[in-house]
This record gives structure tokens, C-alpha cells and sequence, in this order.
């Protein structure tokens, strides 16, 4: 998918402020969802060009929301990124394992977001933001 739209999963409000603030200011558009069953009927309404998805959600764990993506037809090509506490040896693997198309630790770098962003997020141009 080619866009600068990008679905925000998360229930935090500072992490979702944090995420939102630094993919708006470098030329992304956001939509915002807090909880799992938002995000995959935004997603579905939307068709983003990329989800960055909490693991831990209060009605589903991000897993499960991903799974559900892929099992739609109109969402199962968006590349989801997990963004997550959960850093631990092995973490990384695991997630990737179930399907997500990278892996981003909490506390957010916002240099690591930026480039796991650029890298799947479709677009031609390798810097979103910058004038040409």
C-alpha cells in the first residue's frame, strides 16, 4: 500500500500522543485507535498504509488484532508493526514469528520509529516530510 496515512494503536494516551506528534510532524496523517476493536474497523475503513499495533489492549491483545487483520481480505496486506513493553531476549522473534512485519520497543526511539516507518510504510520518497 502506497500512503501517508498510518493507524495508531494504543491505549496509553502519553505513548499515542508521543506516536501521533512525531509521524504528524514529519508529513504522516494518523488515525488513532485505544483499543483493539477500533482499530480493525478503522483498518477496514480506511485501508492504512501501515498500523503500528500495542500488544496489550484492553479488549484484545495485539496478536489477536493482528491475526484478525490478516483474515481480511481489505487489511491483510497493511504491514503492522508491534510496538510494545515486552523487550526481553526473544520478544523480537517471537512477534515476528506470529506475522508482524517489525518490532519496535517501548520506551519509544523516535529515530528507530521513524526508520521502521519509512522502511514499510510504501511511500517513493525516503525522507516523508522533506521538500524536494
Amino acid at each position: 500500500m502506497v500512503g501517508d496515512q498510518i493507524l495508531v494503536v494504543e491505549d496509553n494516551a502519553r505513548n499515542m500522543a508521543l506516536l501521533r506528534d512525531v509521524l504528524q510532524a514529519t508529513g504522516y496523517r494518523t488515525l488513532q485507535a485505544s483499543t483493539g476493536r477500533e482499530a480493525l474497523a478503522l483498518a477496514t475503513a480506511q485501508e492504512p498504509a501501515l498500523v503500528l499495533m500495542d500488544i496489550r489492549l484492553p479488549d484484545m491483545d495485539g496478536t489477536e488484532a493482528l491475526r484478525l487483520l490478516r483474515g481480511n481480505a481489505r487489511t491483510a496486506s497493511i504491514p503492522v508493526l508491534a510496538v510494545t513493553a515486552q523487550a526481553m531476549a526473544g520478544d523480537r522473534e517471537r512477534f515476528i514469528e506470529a506475522g508482524f512485519d517489525g518490532y519496535l520497543s517501548k520506551p519509544i526511539d523516535v529515530d528507530a520509529l521513524l526508520a521502521a516507518v519509512r522502511l514499510h510504510d510504501g511511500r517513493e520518497t525516503p525522507n516523508p516530510g522533506a521538500n524536494s
